[in-house]
């Protein structure tokens, strides 16, 4: 089997590179593909300055059916080097995403999230016959309907104030401290993406150590990402002026010092696991003792093995719980309640069973830390 080139960045064409890639070899990718954006004439300011747009060869096509079949062509070579778990972020704006997505549904990828990024410094409308395209959008998608993929909910929700994280970003396009100059002193790439976004991408859906490819890696964004988090990178960018800079502002990178949050796995901070009979075994329940669910309004039995009895049901605080809803699953943890007679606010009063497994918790984490 063919070795597969991490922590390169290979220069060429990304049609003809993919192929040479091993199977089922990359755990996440991140495309930034030309978006077909169709400019017809000059955009000019208000104070008759030229608006660098883009405007380069990579991002011409005849018509729409070419662009298909170029969209359609790598993202069947992207989708053959993807891990069954592995999933894809693809970006875009309103000129090319919904062609993109029709297509990436066609070829059997299945669509998780429609990321919304809002650029608060977009550049404006000048012509003032359109409003300002201030979004644009990142498709997230798995390898197909039925398979895994990863997801670090509780890592990302740091860009959230530790609050679950939507699919609308705010994050500044690409800022002067950031964009790469080319020797004229303009910037070098007209869609250098910032790399906090790249960041928000990486630590979702990859793991320190996994794979991440990006197929049109142009200034080297991805790949910088990826290396300072410590995951290996793969890039493939065919302009030779697009390729030097990414090898050179790769070579500026340090990882991240190990223990920084961005570097944190879901493994780290799943919480452990506490079976309903440690409670028992703590003695913050007794067998015999009464559980209370909350809809319908039931009671059950704590039996000494750690199972609950109600109505004819024998088992756990979930299957029962599930039974007895007429549901087909049931988090017991969130439904069963038992009589708090040690609340000093309000003594004899229901508290879910779930405060009783976090004090175990809590309790298990002082034994490690003392010394």
């Amino acid at each position: 089997m063919a070795e597969v080139p991490h922590n390169q960045i290979l220069h060429g064409d990304t049609l003809a590179i993919l192929p040479t890639i091993p199977a089922r070899s990359v755990d996440l990718i991140v495309a930034d593909p030309p978006y077909n954006l169709q400019l017809q004439q000059e955009l000019w300011r208000p104070n008759m300055t030229l608006v660098d747009a883009v405007d380069d060869d990579w991002d011409q096509f005849e018509d729409f059916a070419q662009y298909d079949a170029f969209t359609r062509a790598w993202l069947t070579a992207a989708r053959r080097v993807m891990k069954d778990r592995a999933s894809i972020w693809v970006s875009g704006t309103y000129h090319n995403i919904f062609r993109v997505g029709a297509i990436m549904q066609d070829s059997g990828f299945w669509i998780l999230n429609t990321v919304a990024w809002y650029k608060s410094n977009a550049t404006p409308n000048f012509r003032g016959v359109r409003l300002k395209n201030d979004l644009e959008f990142v498709i997230w998608a798995k390898k197909t309907e039925k398979a895994s993929y990863t997801f670090n909910n509780h890592q990302v929700k740091q860009f959230n104030n530790g609050k679950q994280l939507g699919s609308m970003w705010a994050i500044p396009a690409t800022g002067r401290d950031e964009r790469l100059k080319g020797a004229d002193g303009k910037k070098l790439h007209p869609t250098q993406k910032p790399e906090a976004l790249l960041t928000r991408i990486i630590v979702a859906s990859s793991n320190p150590g996994d794979i991440v490819l990006d197929p049109f890696v142009g200034s080297g964004t991805t790949a910088v990402v990826a290396k300072r988090l410590h995951r290996r990178w793969i890039g493939i960018e065919q302009d030779e002026t697009y390729y030097n800079a990414a090898l050179r502002r790769l070579d500026q990178v340090q990882p991240l010092l190990i223990g920084d949050p961005l570097l944190e796995t879901a493994a780290q901070n799943k919480p452990a696991r506490v079976p309903f009979a440690k409670l028992i075994e703590c003695g913050y329940l007794q067998p015999g003792q009464t559980l209370y669910l909350d809809k319908p309004d039931l009671t059950a039995v704590i039996l000494a093995d750690g199972q609950v009895q109600a109505n004819g049901y024998t088992g756990s605080i979930h299957k029962v719980g599930a039974q007895l809803k007429n549901a087909p699953s049931c988090n017991g943890w969130a439904h069963w309640s038992y009589l708090d007679a040690a609340d000093r606010v309000r003594p004899g009063q229901r508290a879910l069973i779930d405060r009783l497994r976090e004090r175990v918790r809590s309790e298990n984490e002082n034994a490690i830390q003392k010394p």
